[in-house]
């Protein structure tokens, strides 16, 4: 998600919402990105979604399981739906 600067400072209670639920948000002044907040224990090619996070921390039998990608890809779908 990226906010500019106005929009960041009058909704960073939901940027640290979404942030906290595994968001990565960039924040950017007249357009051009020049900060990301994303969550402390943020690994770079790890999940970025906390309940994709969560499934690579306790997997499903194989018959259940969907790749982290798959169920990001589906979360973004949605995201943007909604928007």
């Amino acid at each position: 998600m990226m906010y500019n600067v106005l929009e960041a400072r009058n909704s960073l209670s939901k940027l640290i919402a979404d942030v906290e639920s595994g968001a990565e948000v960039t924040i950017a002044r007249r357009g051009v990105p020049v900060a990301k907040i994303v969550p402390i224990d943020y690994v770079p090619g790890r999940a970025g979604n906390a309940f994709a996070r969560w499934l690579e921390e306790h997997p499903l039998t194989p018959e259940r399981a969907r790749p982290v990608e798959e169920i990001e890809a589906i979360i973004a779908e949605n995201r943007a739906a909604g928007a």
